[in-house]
């Protein structure tokens, strides 16, 4: 009941940052994309994407120099799909959506959990277009830290 609520919460704070349609629809893909997560279906994931998606960490390295690995969507579907005990759980806050005819973009902080435990946190950017069949993401950019997270008071007590 309690992620439930919290669940409640998080989509009532996406539709108060939403003042059109078109941004409600750019938020739907985002949110279908964490659904897909919490439940480990790569299909409900991958319907979010364009299938040429490129996907980059920005990461600062071990001698401070900042890294931007690329990642690949396959391997993200293959992780998400691939049976695991712990649900994937990144609830968003502080999100910023920008649409300009058939590109929208999404910038908004993040917390990664694995279950109930902490794993990360940083900032999702993500860039969509507007296809024929909706709204699809064809970029996302993140970042990862798990120091100076300031995760929201209700995402954390719904770990508890």
């Amino acid at each position: 009941m309690k992620a439930l609520s919290t669940f409640s919460s998080i989509i009532l704070c996406l539709s108060l940052n939403a003042q059109s349609p078109e941004e409600q629809a750019v938020i739907d893909v985002i949110e279908n994309l964490f659904e897909g997560m919490r439940q480990g279906d790569s299909t409900m994931v991958s319907a979010s994407f364009i299938k040429e998606a490129n996907m980059y960490t920005v990461l600062s390295s071990q001698n401070g120099r900042t890294e931007l690995r690329k990642g690949s969507l396959k391997k993200f579907l293959d992780a998400v799909g691939t049976p695991h005990q712990e649900i994937w759980d990144e609830p968003i806050w502080n999100t910023q959506v920008n649409v300009a005819g058939n590109l929208a973009q999404v910038w908004t902080d993040y917390a990664f959990y694995l279950g109930k435990e902490f794993s990360h946190c940083g900032v999702d950017a993500f860039q969509l277009v507007k296809k024929q069949e909706g709204w699809k993401i064809f970029q996302i950019t993140d970042t990862r830290t798990t120091l100076g997270c300031d995760i929201p008071e209700h995402i954390q007590s719904a770990r508890k």
